[in-house]
């Protein structure tokens, strides 16, 4: 097993690698099965980035998305909602964990039980990232516009210093809202309104 030592802006990670550095998908999987405790993502050429565990602020705001999303998924009945801890495989090949998503019924009980037991392989219908102190925002826009070309309906990309929420439809240009009280997720999400209360 190899070890490296990665170090972030607050504090030094290890990582423990059971594999080669180049990795096939049940390598890639292996790997992060190894490394539960951190987020790990693949990008469309194969390259891994590791993340930190989100700050506690951070986290609290990730589960306020999931709350929002999880109650109305549940009351609307179409979909399932997943959390920031949920990795799936698009299919330009990079493994993504968006900070909320939420996928049509019909899409995830296409998948095999094999499939949705590892990073499904399919694109989530809308996905919600939330800009933290340690990301930059032309790096989100790449990753929104990524999931858009793979197949999302609609995305959400939360900035909250400047207090915009940037949304994304397949085909348009970004929408930035300026401060919204809430953002609705009409016609994809019908009914669906993100209250921004607690994610500012």
């Amino acid at each position: 097993m190899t070890t490296l030592l990665i170090q972030t802006e607050s504090f030094p990670l290890t990582v423990n690698l059971p594999m080669p550095i180049e990795m096939t998908m049940a390598e890639f999987y292996e790997f992060c099965q190894a490394n539960r405790e951190l987020r790990i993502e693949r990008n469309a050429n194969g390259e891994v980035i590791i993340m930190p565990p989100a700050f506690s602020d951070t986290g609290n705001r990730n589960f306020n998305l999931a709350v929002q999303i999880g109650n109305w998924a549940e009351q609307d009945g179409n979909g399932l909602g997943f959390d920031s801890s949920a990795g799936f495989t698009l299919p330009n090949g990079a493994t993504r964990s968006p900070d909320a998503a939420w996928i049509r019924l019909e899409r995830w009980n296409a998948l095999t039980e094999d499939e949705k037991a590892s990073f499904a392989p399919i694109c989530p219908d809308f996905v919600v990232e939330l800009k933290s102190s340690s990301d930059t925002l032309s790096g989100l826009q790449a990753k929104m516009e990524e999931y858009m070309a793979n197949g999302a309906l609609l995305g959400f990309l939360i900035d909250r210093k400047p207090r915009q929420v940037h949304v994304y439809r397949p085909g348009q240009a970004p929408e930035i809202l300026e401060n919204p009280d809430r953002v609705s997720g009409d016609p994809e999400l019908p009914g669906f309104q993100l209250q921004m209360a607690k994610i500012w």
